[in-house]
């Protein structure tokens, strides 16, 4: 069954920066290609990641991968900081930067295209949000626009019927993207203060949470673990398997 296509593929090449739009990307077993593959450690916290709740203008720095997308190795990751310079992700001007804005002393660590364990990425493989449900948020928020990019999801859809939190409903079943990819959608999304936060200016305001917490009981977006790999692309359609 039809449920609509594929709006926004995004990923994140570095834990908790701003992530980047691809127009398609491979599905792994771990999930997007590269996603949170790259992650900084905060060496005050015994080699925690470090990441948006501890130092909240991390979303304003924005990382992607230039040069061949390889199975064997990553392309070079490239950050562009809040004032629009550019540096390698590890770049030690950069990191001194981060270090001085967030008070913590840092490391880095890098996992490979084969295998990105869970801890770096949450607690499943992919992250997807709907826009009627996206859309009814505003609506209760009370607020002029609300961006996705809040959320972190890997996959936008545009659901063909406008029904909000449909996706919640179809927890157990698995949906087909393109002529490749199949993910089951396993649980949802508890939120935490990283909504919180806007992805532009990394200014806070709690009422999102707040309103999340009372009318979707913290619930936002669902978890899908990964069942076939391969290809997608911006626009692929998504089906419901019967």
């Amino acid at each position: 069954m039809l449920i609509g296509h594929i709006k926004e593929i995004v990923r994140h090449p570095v834990k908790s920066f701003d992530g980047e739009f691809v127009q398609k990307s491979k599905i792994m077993d771990y999930g997007l290609y590269g996603d949170r593959s790259h992650a900084y450690l905060d060496e005050t916290k015994k080699e925690n990641f470090l990441t948006i709740t501890q130092f909240p203008e991390m979303v304003r720095y924005k990382a992607r991968f230039v040069g061949e997308e390889l199975i064997e190795e990553y392309p070079k990751v490239e950050v562009m900081t809040p004032e629009g310079k550019v540096f390698d992700w590890e770049d030690e001007e950069l990191i001194r930067e981060l270090e001085n804005k967030s008070k913590r002393k840092i490391s880095t660590t890098e996992y490979s295209p084969s295998h990105v364990p869970i801890g770096p990425i949450a607690v499943e493989h992919i992250l997807l949000v709907t826009d009627a449900s996206l859309d009814h948020l505003r609506e209760i928020w009370g607020k002029n626009e609300v961006d996705f990019r809040r959320f972190r999801p890997n996959l936008f859809i545009s659901l063909k019927d406008k029904i909000p939190f449909i996706e919640e409903e179809w927890i157990g079943r698995r949906i087909k993207i393109g002529s490749e990819v199949e993910i089951e959608l396993v649980n949802y999304c508890k939120r935490c203060m990283i909504i919180t936060v806007d992805p532009d200016n990394a200014e806070r305001d709690a009422s999102l949470h707040k309103t999340i917490i009372k009318e979707r009981k913290n619930n936002f977006g669902v978890y899908a673990s990964v069942i076939k790999t391969g290809d997608i692309h911006v626009d692929d359609e998504v089906h419901l398997v019967e």
